[in-house]
């Protein structure tokens, strides 16, 4: 539990439940018939310098789930410095971050957003 409040505490949101009638609605503009893969990257954030490959990827208009367990197990500083640089990146690209689960984050780019469902 102490994580999973670390987590909350640098992503800055309260952690909430997604449900399966949450959707997530890309606005990106796509002509009949015609078939547009949304490129979706899994990343390890080991240290703080990956952060840079996140920052890189989002910039690119790619989503990025981001593993970041050994980076949490290593050092909680480091960690906390790496999201707020890839929080930093996502308000410049006006994308979105959020917390997934206690080892991962996911990062948006401008066209998509990633849909918070309530607590119940």
């Amino acid at each position: 539990m102490v994580r999973n409040l670390a987590l909350k505490d640098i992503l800055g949101k309260k952690e909430e439940k997604i449900e399966d009638r949450d959707l997530l609605e890309l606005s990106e503009e796509v002509s009949e018939g015609e078939v547009r893969a949304v490129p979706i990257e899994v990343v390890e954030l080991e240290e703080y310098k990956d952060a840079e490959d996140v920052q890189k990827s989002v910039r690119e208009g790619r989503i990025v789930f981001v593993k970041i367990k050994k980076i949490k197990d290593k050092d909680m500083s480091d960690l906390k410095r790496a999201i707020e640089r890839i929080r930093k990146t996502c308000t410049a690209v006006d994308g979105d971050i959020a917390g997934v689960d206690e080892n991962y984050i996911v990062v948006a780019p401008s066209y998509a957003e990633v849909v918070r469902g309530e607590e119940e």
